[in-house]
């Protein structure tokens, strides 16, 4: 087994540290790095762009030829992590006794750690691992231009206790970004932009889906109220439909069927269930 440690800082640290531990060629343009290595430890890539102080973002597509344990430090801007597992198992701890969690293909997870235990990824060897980290920084100034929004962050996927840690299944929304993000052509600015713009879009999903899952519990009302609405709009349009067919038999039946049989028409007065 293989252990390796990160030291958290700048993205330049972050990804000589991995070259460091994998050996590779390591190719920087402007904002965006990529990783390439094939050696005894690992054989894949790991790119990744950072946007500033805003966010970061992280791909991982690789193969392990030994067990290895990541232990990553505690970062002082406190960032949200939001990984999205498309191939492999991710398996997280917080410390090397913490509990362990495991993140599978097209599961996401959500982690945080304002604390000073290390979170440690363990991955299996010989196993084809991809998934992709979106890190946003919450310790920051309020001058920030983002600063509501990072709030937002924090105050929903923070604890007291420093730990916080979610694993569900993937959105499908938030799945459709990423294979977007896939197909992105343009190089340069344009492609920056249009990657920042996308991932951003996955924060807000994120967001919008942990603030407000309460509605899904309404959901199945909201079904049945629209079914029974569906059936008195029906019902509604058949007696419309109707009105000048009945109007029309009832002053064609024989007067004399009527009188023969003494018989008296009374309206039947229908009513709907409340």
């Amino acid at each position: 087994m293989k252990k390796l440690y990160i030291n958290t800082g700048g993205f330049d640290d972050v990804f000589n540290n991995l070259k460091d531990s994998f050996g590779g060629d390591l190719l920087i343009n402007a904002n965006e790095y990529k990783l390439t290595f094939k050696s005894k430890w690992a054989t894949g890539s790991i790119s990744g762009v950072r946007f500033e102080k805003e966010m970061t973002y992280l791909n991982f597509d690789l193969m392990f030829n030994h067990d290895v344990n990541l232990s990553i430090e505690s970062n002082p801007l406190s960032p949200v992590f939001f990984v999205y597992c498309e191939k492999g198992n991710v398996v997280h701890s917080f410390g090397a006794n913490g509990e362990i969690r495991s993140l599978k293909k097209q599961q996401s997870g959500i982690m945080s750690n304002s604390s000073v235990i290390n979170s440690v990824l363990y991955f299996k060897s010989h196993q084809h691992i991809q998934f992709s980290l979106i890190g946003m920084p919450t310790n920051i100034e309020s001058k920030v231009t983002d600063f509501d929004f990072t709030s937002q962050v924090r105050k929903i996927f923070t604890h007291e206790s420093g730990n916080y840690i979610y694993i569900g299944p993937e959105n499908q929304k938030i799945g459709e970004k990423f294979q977007e993000l896939k197909t992105i052509p343009q190089q340069g600015t344009v492609r920056y932009l249009l990657m920042k713009s996308i991932l951003r879009e996955v924060l807000e999903l994120e967001i919008a889906q942990h603030s407000y899952n309460y509605l899904t519990t309404f959901q199945p009302i909201l079904n049945f109220a629209v079914k029974q609405l569906s059936e008195i709009k029906k019902l509604s349009n058949l007696k419309t439909i109707m009105a000048p067919v009945l109007f029309f038999k009832r002053n064609l039946q024989p007067r004399t069927l009527k009188e023969k049989y003494h018989l008296t028409f009374k309206p039947y007065n229908q009513k709907l269930a409340s």
